[in-house]
């Protein structure tokens, strides 16, 4: 018999991570480092653990209007099927078409952070996605209809007593509906969603980073995949 326990496995994972953000915030004394710390945990964590036609990265996101979104921490966005991911000097830009997460990491939660997430989310979900029918060996699929964008919060810690109380449930729906933050992670405490029944703690205490990956891949199989972009709409800008 093999001495492998799943359970241990998982723990572990969680273990990791929760350990991983504890120390970036009792260890660095600056702000930024600790968010940036913060940030490349959460990455590392998408990056290995996410099939690989997925790939995270700190990016902004741009429509073919020429219109960006405010730069997101953490997203998720197709390599697969998106034929352009541009890159300047470090910095990363997705079509709005490949994207399908929009995340923000922080230390910790509490009311203006989510409001600053949410607008954040918001940013992405406004911008413009084209949609091309799908040639196959039978014919053509119609143009599919772009998706969901996912978007959520990251953090380690909540400054509300309870952590995953009435006082989070609140901040979270009063925000407008393009910035709906519909699964969160707060790595000490436990996961929450939102859906069009209200805002909800998904699971709390046990192991609320393996919680929250595992959520975000079922979430992601709903979605399927992205939309077939329209490049010429792109292309009119190399004549502007």
């Amino acid at each position: 018999m093999s001495n492998w326990s799943l359970t241990e496995l998982l723990g572990g994972l969680h273990d990791e991570i929760e350990g991983r953000l504890s120390l970036a915030r009792k260890a660095l004394a600056h702000p930024v480092s600790k968010g940036d710390a913060s940030e490349e945990v959460w990455l590392e964590l998408l990056k290995t653990y996410l099939p690989h036609r997925y790939q995270a990265t700190k990016a902004f996101v741009v429509d073919n209007t020429g219109a960006f979104s405010e730069q997101i921490d953490v997203l998720v966005y197709d390599r697969q099927y998106t034929p352009f991911i541009f890159k300047f000097n470090g910095q990363t830009i997705v079509p709005a078409e490949g994207v399908y997460a929009a995340f923000e990491a922080k230390q910790t939660i509490d009311a203006d952070l989510v409001k600053y997430a949410q607008r954040k989310v918001a940013s992405v979900r406004k911008l413009h996605r084209t949609s091309l029918p799908i040639p196959h060996a039978g014919g053509t699929y119609p143009a599919k209809v772009p998706g969901h964008i996912l978007g959520g919060l990251l953090t380690f810690e909540s400054q509300w007593n309870p952590p995953l109380g009435d006082a989070l449930m609140g901040v979270l729906e009063r925000g407008e509906p393009t910035g709906q933050l519909d699964i969160g992670c707060v790595a000490a405490h436990g996961t929450f969603g939102c859906d069009t029944s209200g805002c909800h703690v998904l699971a709390p205490g046990g192991k609320p980073a393996t919680a929250f990956l595992f959520e975000l891949i079922a979430r992601l199989q709903n979605v399927a995949t992205v939309p077939m972009i329209d490049i010429r709409a792109y292309a009119r800008w190399l004549a502007a």
